[in-house]
């Protein structure tokens, strides 16, 4: 995760010194999106690079649950500047729909998307090799700003071409603005996982299935409920209690859900897990209603 902080951090740096050197050389709006794209992912490359430094700190006496929430504050950060990024290219896209500018230099800056689009393909690939290996929030979402930034490179190839191949003027603020569309969707998708995080939506209906099966496969566990879960960063947070025979010695419940608790930290490494022992029916004679004479 770090080394892929470093790594974007790196091609960041060098993606928006070619650009701004094409920007100025062409003045083509598609090419200040694709800069001003770049210039995101640096500040949020930098913003990823200390939120993962946070939130692989271990846990200390004033933070018991550990640091993982650095990473969705950082997404949602992200997320925030992405969607303001987009909104000012759709103002200066229609400021050249309005008054349109021929495209100069196109074959400098055709080359300098070259370049762009060979070191951003690169990037994503060992971005998405981190995220499966990890499941980093903060490298996923910068990872899906390279993708946009890919995209926007590829549009800007073709609007430069259009423009200055073809002289279809419009093509540049046009494209400029498809790239402003997925810049948005793509803070929209960053944004909304981050806020899940922020909040502590429940992990997927299949994760909580799979933990309480999990639970049940040991054959003194008669039933599992209250199970609670939430999400922070590359952590879990597992909450259970199991419904054990009545009769059972205390040493043998907590043997049983020590068995339990590592059947699930097998399944889900980075979690914590907090079991809970209910006599089994307990809860049942608990919700019953009370009946009178």
């Amino acid at each position: 995760m770090h080394r892929a902080a470093i790594a974007s951090l790196f091609v960041s740096v060098l993606l928006v010194s070619i650009k701004a050197f094409a920007y100025f050389a062409s003045d083509s709006v598609a090419m200040l999106a694709s800069l001003a794209d770049s210039a995101l992912d640096l500040f949020t490359s930098s913003l990823n690079l200390f939120a993962i430094r946070t939130a692989l700190a271990p846990a200390d006496n004033e933070h018991r649950f550990g640091h993982g929430k650095a990473e969705p504050l950082a997404g949602l950060g992200q997320a925030a500047f992405i969607t303001a990024s987009a909104l000012f290219l759709v103002i200066q896209a229609i400021q050249r729909i309005l008054d349109p500018q021929p495209i100069s230099n196109s074959g400098e800056a055709l080359a300098v998307m070259a370049v762009s689009i060979v070191f951003a393909i690169a990037l994503i690939l060992y971005q998405r090799a981190v995220v499966a290996k990890t499941g980093s929030l903060a490298v996923h979402a910068d990872a899906t700003h390279y993708f946009a930034d890919l995209l926007t490179n590829i549009g800007v190839v073709a609007a430069i071409v259009l423009a200055a191949g073809l002289h279809w003027q419009l093509a540049d603020p046009l494209i400029a603005i498809a790239v402003a569309l997925i810049m948005l969707t793509g803070a929209w998708k960053v944004g909304r996982t981050s806020l899940d995080q922020l909040m502590d939506r429940e992990l997927p209906d299949e994760d909580r299935a799979r933990i309480a099966r999990i639970a049940l496969t040991h054959d003194a566990v008669k039933n599992v409920h209250d199970l609670k879960t939430r999400a922070a960063g590359l952590s879990c947070f597992i909450q259970v209690h199991l419904e054990m025979d009545p009769q059972m010695r205390l040493t043998e419940a907590h043997a049983v859900s020590d068995a339990v608790e590592k059947a699930i930290l097998n399944a889900y490494p980075n979690a914590e897990v907090i079991i809970h022992q209910d006599p089994e029916g307990l809860e049942r004679d608990a919700r019953a209603p009370e009946h009178t004479p």
